[in-house]
């Protein structure tokens, strides 16, 4: 029996993800280019593109090929892209550094980056519209992906994880709103990414559900082992400052676990 290669898998789906992100930007020198720029910056920084490779996985898992989700798999990227852009903004998390570089708002300013942020979630969705194109690809199931999405994406999903998750900066919360924070914030673009990756791929009702599940559950273990990187890790090693949810008194797992059963007051 052979055995799994995950490393080559994912080294080999970024590399594809890479490619189509490159191809489906505009250019720097479309006008306006500031902003062009800005996206570029952002997206093309690296990362480990785990949502486009779970919208890939999904697809493959019923069947299909990586080209027929490709466009869907790149706007999931964007829409994280453009949550960092955000989260790192001063009025949010303020952080300098992202992926191993300045982040956005440090190179081009706020306004633009704000702007680049809008700029990739609208990208986004129109990558998802041109999907259906794709040949196989069913007008209805486009309609149902962007839906699913939207949802994941918005004040139902990431939008509203990220409102309570600065909302209870400082404050004594329950391990009940934790796990909400973490399932709509970080746990819901992870689900979505796999669930329209084997929707495209034309999973049925059970097969969606069994992702779905698997999805959620994968989002808050990522979760948590990024709480952990934030206490143990570096710069070098997580292209992002280290130590920034206990400076900032976010509430995390690792505070949660270390201190008292059912709450947490992140700064005690």
């Amino acid at each position: 029996m052979s055995v799994f290669d995950l490393e080559a898998y994912l080294k080999e789906r970024r590399q594809l993800v890479d490619l189509a992100l490159e191809r489906f930007l505009p250019s720097e020198d479309t006008p306006p280019p500031s902003v062009h720029r800005a996206m570029r910056y952002s997206v093309l920084a690296g990362g480990k593109r785990l949502r486009p490779i779970l919208v890939i996985a999904g697809a493959e898992l019923v069947g299909a090929k990586p080209g027929l989700v490709m466009p869907t798999a790149c706007a999931l990227e964007m829409i994280h892209t453009y949550s960092l852009i955000h989260d790192d903004l001063p009025a949010m998390d303020d952080d300098d550094y992202r992926r191993g570089r300045l982040t956005n708002h440090k190179v081009f300013g706020d306004a633009i980056a704000i702007l680049a942020g809008d700029a990739l979630l609208t990208l986004a969705f129109q990558l998802v519209a041109q999907n259906g194109a794709l040949t196989g690809v069913d007008a209805k199931v486009t309609c149902d992906v962007v839906a699913e999405i939207a949802e994941a994406a918005g004040t139902l999903g990431m939008v509203g994880g990220q409102v309570v998750d600065i909302e209870s900066e400082g404050k004594t919360i329950t391990a009940e709103a934790l796990e909400y924070i973490h399932i709509n914030k970080t746990a819901a673009l992870l689900r979505a990414s796999l669930s329209v990756g084997a929707r495209l791929g034309g999973a049925d009702a059970a097969a969606l559900d069994a992702v779905r599940e698997a999805g959620q559950s994968l989002g808050l273990a990522f979760q948590i082992v990024d709480d952990i990187l934030d206490v143990e890790g570096s710069l070098e090693t997580l292209g992002k400052t280290a130590g920034s949810d206990e400076r900032k008194q976010k509430v995390t797992y690792p505070a949660l676990h270390a201190s008292k059963p059912h709450a947490v007051r992140r700064g005690d």
